[in-house]
């Protein structure tokens, strides 16, 4: 067997003593998001994660960087800047009272910020990775670059899967060069105005990279655009497309806010006992808005619909399958009300078939994500 660092050593062995001893164990990292975890704790052992850290490699001329799991994703961002780039789908940290989001906790929620509409989700970016299973086994995945990424993408198969196959050891990522121009333009309409708007400019050459339409209690119901890229593309899209340009320093507080849901309109929903249930449903782009109880923040083209609501959780998820998508219980309501939308009988029964394939001793959590 491969020589093991001293950390992954440590971890297979409580993996293995859970399996002798019918355990269950609990993956922790930097618990910025256990407020979206599916599993009641339970008497399951927690397996501490944060140790297990450090960037492994990093080539800035290759675009990719390594970086063990228990990695603070504040860490990477900032190596990356230093070198001029980033990882463009902006993984939230939700760094709230003490918490701190880890590389490998961002990849298992399979979570992306504004920019996952102009540069693609968590899971595009994901090249390679390590797994610890739940037979003790260190797996690897993929590779460092593109030409070296063969066979079953398992690694991408893990981004959302919610610590469910396995402890993320470590991942090799695409980075790219920051935007040399960026660009807020804020427009006055209401949602289904927005909705059709984002669609129509979808299917333009333009250098749309996020976009966001919420009523604001200051500002009123406006749609945002945040154009990157080449200066000449975004000084034309500028110009063609008119609206107001918002200041370079309040459209960044704006577009962070909104990667790390601290904007206003999301408050609410981080109080101990939020008085609505903040719901994240995933759309077509062009679904009118939904006629549901609540406050809507619409974003990426259309297709990410965020609901403040006390509606039941039936009639929102039933309104999304409807429309053709699905609806997660992101924060607060009903604990009893299941994080995620239930799979289909078909696709629980793949779901199953490959939690048992890693994990036959069932000692890690029993949830798949929805990313």
């Amino acid at each position: 067997m491969e020589s093991l660092p001293d950390t992954v050593s440590a971890l297979r062995e409580q993996v293995l003593q859970a399996v002798a001893d019918g355990a269950r164990l609990m993956p922790r990292g930097g618990a910025s998001k256990a407020w979206l975890d599916a599993r009641a704790a339970g008497d399951a052992r927690v397996l501490e994660l944060r140790a297990h850290a450090g960037v492994l490699a990093y080539e800035p001329s290759e675009l990719y960087l390594t970086a063990r799991g228990g990695t603070p994703l504040a860490e990477i961002d900032a190596l990356l800047a230093e070198h001029g780039q980033c990882l463009p789908c902006e993984p939230p940290h939700f760094a709230r009272g003490g918490a701190a989001a880890t590389l490998g906790g961002a990849v298992a929620a399979g979570l992306s910020g504004p920019g996952r509409l102009g540069a693609g989700a968590v899971r595009d970016f994901v090249l390679g990775a390590s797994l610890l299973n739940g037979r003790g086994e260190v797996l690897h995945f993929g590779g460092q670059v593109m030409k070296n990424v063969a066979g079953y993408d398992v690694s991408r198969l893990l981004a959302g899967s919610m610590g469910s196959l396995g402890v993320i050891l470590d991942v090799s990522l695409k980075v790219l060069p920051l935007p040399r121009a960026r660009a807020t333009l804020a427009f006055a309409m209401p949602q289904q105005q927005a909705i059709e708007q984002l669609n129509r400019w979808g299917g333009q050459p333009l250098p749309i990279a996020a976009s966001a339409w919420w009523d604001d209690a200051d500002a009123g119901a406006r749609l945002l655009l945040r154009l990157q890229g080449a200066r000449a593309a975004v000084d034309a899209a500028c110009a063609r497309l008119g609206g107001e340009r918002l200041d370079e320093a309040a459209a960044a507080t704006l577009w962070q806010g909104l990667r790390e849901q601290s904007l206003d309109w999301f408050a609410p929903t981080w109080q101990p006992a939020p008085p609505q249930t903040l719901w994240r449903i995933a759309l077509p782009s062009t679904t009118a808005p939904l006629q549901l109880p609540g406050e809507t923040l619409v974003e990426w083209g259309g297709a990410l619909r965020w609901l403040r609501s006390d509606a039941a959780a039936g009639a929102v998820r039933e309104a999304a399958v409807r429309a053709g998508g699905h609806a997660t219980r992101f924060r607060g309501g009903d604990p009893a009300v299941p994080v995620f939308t239930p799979l289909p009988a078909p696709l629980d029964r793949i779901q199953r078939q490959l939690k048992l394939a890693f994990d036959p001793h069932g000692v890690f959590p029993d949830c798949f994500g929805a990313a």
